[in-house]
This record gives C-alpha cells, structure tokens and sequence, in this order.
C-alpha cells in the first residue's frame, strides 16, 4: 500500500495531531497528544486549520485533477480490493462551480469523458470547502487520508465492512494497540457516529505517522502536484 513517505519540514506548534472525518452537521475531529484523546465539532475547513496541532489527517481528496482519474485514487482502489468501492474518484476542478448534481454531472463528462457518482456530489461542498482554506503554497500540516487504507496499514486482519459489528469490532481492536478506544469512544458528543469516530481515530493516527516520518503513501516518492501546488497523495 505504498512505501514510506517524509513529512516536509515543519515546526511542530505542539505534541498534537487531528484525525478529522466528516459527521453530520460539519466534520469531527480527534486531537490526540499521547494516549489522550480529545474531541472537537467542527463547522468547517477553516475551524479544523485552526487547531493547534502539529499534523492534521483528513478524510476528504485534497489536489483536484483538471482532467481524469487521480494516480493516488486508482492505487488506492486496487489496494483495498473488495473494499474499493469505498473510495470515490475525485472530481476534476471544474465541477466546484457547480450549483446542482446534473451540472456537476455534465461537467464531469465534458471534461473526463465519466459523470460523477451521486456520493461524491454529496461531499463537494466539503472537498470544495477544503480546498478553498488550504491557501497557496497550502498548509503542510494537513494531509489526505482513507481510514479504509489506514486500518488496514494498521492491522491487515481489519476486512469486515465497518457498519457490521465484526467491522466495528475489528477497528476498534486495531485501535487499542495505540490508545483507550473504549474510553474514547465514551466520551463523543452528541451527533456523529461510530463510524465517524473510528474513522477520525485512525485519522490521527496516520497523522502521527506522517508526523514522525513512518507514514506510507500513495503514490510512493514525489506526488504528482495539482494546479495549485496541493499534492494528490493518499498518506496511510
């Protein structure tokens, strides 16, 4: 699932990472310094730049293609087998203009020849959002991560699909190699899920990860750069 991947050089403002996933009414994130583990609602991009920590792991594409099909994506899909679904294929730049599902559609097959899929329409807000806060040249502290990828960089035994109790059950198993997740989990706030919450533990933890120079990536070496300079790189 790639080689290891350097961090660029950056001084660390604390001990902290974020592992950041997208719930219901904005993004939840899981600070962790240590074993310890924070918990943050959200709004938007700019909330989750605003936290003070070292590395920052966000579930969400990060470098829009102006044309066809990211390296990072394709790599990814073939990687996690069965579970490929589960990555979506980044939309080209030019569908963040878009102000409907059927634009964004027909704007996707004007460019790449392919629509774009119901599920991503749903996060474009989000993957807009970001992209917009990420600024020029963007914030080295944040960088693209698939939970799906990462539990399985952190334990290759996770392989049942994460709304099933042996999936939730295997995350959280994995998990425990790093921290309390018992404890953790006991203390979400009202609104995201089980998923959202392991999905931003493990977030972090890949944050970590890349934080310490240990991360994986795909692609392996030096990422390909979008038109704006973001790296369309999956970290894991």
């Amino acid at each position: 699932m790639g080689e290891p991947a350097t961090a660029p050089t950056m001084q660390p403002r604390t001990e902290a990472v974020l592992g950041v996933d997208g719930c219901p009414g904005g993004w939840l994130g899981a600070a962790v310094t240590g074993r310890e583990v924070s918990w943050l609602l959200l709004a938007d991009a700019a909330a989750i730049l605003a936290v003070d920590a070292s590395a920052i792991g966000i579930d969400i594409p990060i470098g829009l293609p102006e044309s066809g099909r990211r390296e990072c994506d394709v790599a990814a899909r073939l990687a996690l087998g069965v579970a490929r679904n589960s990555v979506f294929f980044t939309p080209v730049r030019a569908t963040l203009a878009a102000g409907s599902y059927p634009e964004a559609n027909a704007l996707s097959r004007d460019v790449t020849g392919k629509g774009m899929s119901k599920q991503t329409w749903n996060i474009l807000d989000r993957i807009a959002d970001v992209d917009s806060a990420l600024g020029e040249p963007p914030d080295p502290r944040i960088v693209e991560v698939h939970p799906e990828l990462s539990f399985r960089r952190l334990d290759p035994a996770v392989g049942s699909p994460k709304r099933t109790a042996a999936g939730a059950g295997q995350r959280i198993s994995a998990l425990g190699r790093w921290l309390d997740v018992a404890e953790a989990i006991a203390r979400v706030p009202p609104g995201p899920t089980l998923d959202d919450a392991l999905d931003a533990l493990v977030a972090a933890w890949s944050a970590r990860r890349w934080l310490s120079g240990t991360a994986s990536a795909l692609p392996a070496g030096d990422p390909p750069l979008d038109a704006l300079g973001r790296p369309m790189r999956i970290v894991s």
